[in-house]
């Protein structure tokens, strides 16, 4: 599945070095490994208990968790 990932330049240019150095046409194992990592590290209550959080807001709810989450990432972006 592809998805976007906000990274640093020093993050792109790190991962890019690492990638070259596995002789890595991208960094996609890469993140994968990370992602990988984090999940393993995750206890499998905490898991269970974000997944049992699907489907627990009604669409009023969603729309304002998603504008609160874009209003967020903005002033993110800008700072």
């Amino acid at each position: 599945m592809r998805t976007t990932v906000e990274i640093t330049d020093a993050q792109h240019r790190a991962l890019s070095a690492v990638a070259q150095q596995r002789g890595l046409r991208g960094f996609s194992a890469l993140v994968q490994e990370a992602v990988d990592a984090y999940l393993q590290d995750l206890r499998a209550d905490e898991v269970d208990l974000l997944l049992g959080l699907e489907g627990m807001l009604d669409d009023q709810e969603e729309k304002e968790v998603r504008s609160r989450i874009a209003a967020t990432r903005q002033a993110w972006r800008a700072s």
